[in-house]
């Protein structure tokens, strides 16, 4: 696919699609409390839909009258094993959190995902979740999907996190929440809270001091109205876009600023991005973004922030390919197991285009300024590395060609649009 090509810069408003990891949540929390759960600018892209085929599958009662999407949640006791395995896409969210709801309930199931999840490993949600008593085997004893549970009851752990994961930390407050006794989670570093906020309005009963999270098991929730925010997540492409091409002047609608997320307006910031937030809405932790362009200069990333820009760091990457002296991104092993080996992948698709960017066993080193040009590029099945290339394809005098561009619908189904718009 050929991708746009930019003579300007970006000007006007967008309203970015509704945040992906709320909208997995909602359906998963909808589904195991008791009552109506109604979820506003829900996210209709494929991993989010995969988690509603998950609990659909189960026996929830889910409908979408085309604006929102309503579910008659009954409790964690009446989920129901599913008549074939379920199907979690390409969705690591799906299938990592859902280990947690399914390793405390009272049926047996399967769950697999797409060639490229049934590659990405698992032993780390189903090591902690088998010390609270869970029963989970991986494929021939492996740690990869499809995934066999046996549901049983569990007790209460406390468990010190090697890692910084919400995804982790999330199907273990899943499972606390069935589990017999308090458990309690101690983060490395903080990771996104959306499941522990969800607890809370959902009326349950979470404790959180620093980095340690306490829950107690046996909860009942109540369903909620959630109003999904923008995805920061996808705003990304647009605030380094418009970073990037001179002239340019955007503003983004009610996009998501919870302060585990914002890791990237913080880092854009530091490297003197222009970036204002206007309009805030503190129920729903949103703000309009204004964007204009602006030179950037080079950042070292590291440590504890990390965790809040995980998902940002391709995108941040290519800044930095633009950006004036050396870029440091370290401690962030985590993104070799996304959709694809993201370390590898970014520096391996800007290099085709002229960056120069050295990989490291946890992080990239990025050279810039660095002038790109056309070639052909692969978005590796990643709808995060597709978007980041379209992205860099704006940057070129000469074409861009993008092998694989409908992974970007995993998370964005209208992005080439949208983007053209603003073009």
């Amino acid at each position: 696919m050929k991708l746009l090509e930019s003579k300007t810069g970006l000007n006007g408003t967008l309203v970015v699609p509704a945040d992906k990891s709320i909208s997995h949540r909602s359906i998963m929390f909808g589904a195991i409390s008791h009552g109506k759960t109604i979820v506003h600018n829900f996210l209709r892209a494929e991993d989010c839909l995969s988690t509603v085929a998950v609990f659909k599958a189960l026996g929830v009662t889910i409908k979408d009258d085309g604006t929102d999407i309503i579910i008659d949640g009954k409790g964690f006791d009446h989920l129901k094993a599913a008549k074939k395995p379920l199907d979690a896409g390409n969705s690591g969210t799906t299938m990592r959190l859902v280990l947690g709801i399914l390793a405390g309930q009272s049926f047996s199931a399967k769950i697999a995902g797409d060639a490229s999840l049934n590659r990405r490993p698992m032993e780390r949600v189903m090591g902690p979740l088998r010390m609270m008593g869970g029963k989970l085997q991986g494929e021939m004893g492996s740690e990869f999907p499809p995934i066999e549970v046996q549901g049983s009851p569990l007790v209460a752990i406390t468990y010190e996190m090697p890692i910084a994961s919400a995804q982790v930390k999330s199907a273990i407050l899943f499972a606390a929440l069935q589990a017999e006794g308090s458990t309690t989670i101690i983060e490395k570093e903080k990771s996104r809270n959306h499941t522990e906020e969800m607890i809370k309005q959902f009326g349950g009963s979470i404790s959180i001091e620093g980095k340690e999270i306490t829950v107690p098991g046996g909860q009942k929730l109540i369903g909620q109205e959630v109003t999904v925010p923008g995805d920061i997540s996808s705003a990304a492409f647009y605030l380094v876009a418009a970073s990037l091409l001179p002239n340019s002047a955007l503003e983004l609608k009610h996009v998501g600023i919870n302060p585990t997320r914002t890791g990237i307006l913080d880092v854009l910031q530091e490297m003197g991005a222009n970036i204002r937030q206007t309009a805030l809405d503190a129920q729903n932790q949103a703000a309009d973004l204004l964007i204009k362009s602006a030179p950037l200069k080079a950042v070292e990333i590291g440590g504890e922030i990390i965790p809040r820009l995980i998902d940002e760091l391709p995108i941040i990457a290519l800044a930095a390919t633009q950006a004036t002296g050396t870029t440091i991104i370290r401690d962030a092993q985590e993104l070799k197991v996304k959709e694809t080996n993201r370390i590898d992948a970014t520096a391996q698709e800007l290099n085709k285009l002229g960056a120069n960017i050295e990989t490291t066993e946890d992080g990239l080193i990025i050279h810039g300024p660095t002038a790109l040009h056309g070639g052909d590029v692969d978005s590796h099945g990643d709808h995060r590395i597709g978007m980041m290339l379209q992205i860099a394809a704006l940057l070129t005098k000469e074409s861009v060609d993008l092998n694989n561009p409908e992974a970007i619908n995993i998370s964005y189904p209208s992005f080439f649009n949208d983007l053209s718009a603003l073009l």
